[in-house]
């Protein structure tokens, strides 16, 4: 069996087709450098390609997606690049199951299984006999090591990781097609690129008062005053950001012993209500922040544990503390456990024998309370999310890298809109 093997810049997964078509010489150095390419394999007769790859060594990263006859993905791979020695990590693998020649790629009905593994040897295997929200069955995958991680291979040594799938009974002859005339246009939306964990969005300007975002429900919002809700004693240099829960805070970050001021970032909205009998607008809050220094972030990061990889990271995803009650907390980390045996004795238990010194109640903000540890000076305060699960914390740095503040999306992440008058 031979089949053709083609390089590119880039691959439009609506059209099947690939964008800026490279020679094997102008391929090889883009995978030299670390640029993103694709190679796509294909046998003569059959319009959909056998398996596209897609490299991006910069980002860490190696896609395969397999193609039936149809042109309808079957399987999609993704592997990352983990050093010393230089292996790939199979991240995470789905297969799709498509039981009828006229079932749409991607039918929310076709049964499929997902796998995901990391490099600890931890692992999950989740079956979807009937598609998504036909129910699943989650278990631990039986996975061997070599079935794990495989070694980078050099440019153009890769096997086609598809021939089983395809049928092939052995690894098949390839021969390099020549790259057509590059005739094309700028890059088609659709086109493919490396996954990227999720984006910081506009922090910045969900604290400065007119500008105009969206969240995706509500069309137009209007960024108003932000609203300071008073300070945050950090004794101990070490800002604790975390769920009310688990074995010691989430997240820490180094700041400069001191006190810093508790903001809310809010938006006003107006929208149709049935029961007003009309437009009402409100003032909801898209963000809660710790100023640890009143100068303009110029870069904002992801805050990770020392056991978090960025390379583990899908498209979209982030690392953060997880909340099963929508609550989250910054809090002075050396006093971290008195802190919050005082926020379950007041918020859960209700102990009336607390003092105001030790636990306060914070009114009309989605900050919650705050409670005080009476040895160290250390606070914690707590505030809403708008719901449970996984909150990234964003840190704000100036441009001499220093730690300027601390920011959580209590709200999302929303989009800018175009300034008034421009389009």
């Amino acid at each position: 069996m031979v089949v053709e093997v083609g390089y590119a810049q880039g691959w439009d997964p609506e059209a099947r087709v690939a964008w800026r078509p490279l020679s094997e010489g102008a391929a090889r150095e883009r995978d030299a450098a670390g640029l993103p390419y694709v190679v796509v394999y294909r046998t003569a007769g059959r319009d959909a390609p056998l398996e596209v790859r897609l490299v991006s060594w910069r980002d860490h990263h190696v896609g395969v997606w397999v193609y039936d006859t149809q042109g309808r993905r079957t399987h999609e791979l993704d592997m990352r690049l983990w050093d010393d020695p230089a292996r790939l990590l199979r991240l995470y693998t789905v297969g799709w199951d498509y039981t009828d020649p006229s079932m749409a790629e991607f039918d929310e009905a076709c049964p499929r299984i997902t796998v995901e593994l990391f490099p600890d040897g931890r692992g999950r295997r989740t079956e979807e006999p009937k598609g998504r929200g036909g129910g699943a069955r989650v278990t631990v995958p039986r996975i061997a090591d070599d079935e794990r991680w495989s070694d980078r291979p050099a440019f153009g040594e890769w096997p086609l990781l598809s021939a089983q799938v395809h049928g092939f009974a052995r690894q098949p002859v390839f021969e390099v097609v020549e790259a057509a005339d590059d005739s094309c246009g700028p890059a088609p939306a659709t086109c493919w690129r490396p996954p990227r964990p999720a984006q910081p969005g506009p922090i910045a300007a969900l604290f400065r008062p007119g500008v105009r975002v969206t969240d995706g429900y509500h069309p137009e919002m209007t960024v108003v005053e932000p609203r300071r809700i008073g300070t945050l004693r950090i004794p101990s240099g070490l800002l604790a950001v975390s769920g009310p829960d688990g074995d010691g805070p989430h997240l820490t970050v180094p700041v400069p012993p001191g006190e810093y001021a508790l903001d809310e970032a809010r938006v006003r909205h107006s929208y149709a209500c049935e029961w007003a009998g009309g437009q009402v607008t409100r003032s909801d809050t898209t963000a809660v922040r710790l100023l640890v220094k009143d100068v303009p972030a110029t870069a904002w990061e992801m805050g990770i544990r020392p056991d978090e990889d960025p390379r583990l990271l899908r498209e979209n995803g982030v690392f953060g503390f997880d909340t099963d009650g929508a609550t989250g907390c910054f809090a002075d980390a050396g006093a971290w456990e008195p802190l919050l045996a005082l926020f379950e004795k007041g918020l859960i238990q209700g102990d009336p024998a607390l003092g105001q010194d030790l636990y306060e109640g914070i009114e009309d903000s989605m900050y919650l309370l705050r409670t005080r540890d009476r040895a160290s000076g250390g606070e914690l305060v707590a505030f809403a999310t708008a719901g449970d699960g996984t909150y990234p914390v964003w840190v704000g740095r100036s441009e001499a890298g220093e730690v300027v503040s601390v920011v959580v999306l209590v709200g999302g992440t929303p989009e800018l809109l175009p300034e008034s008058g421009t389009r």
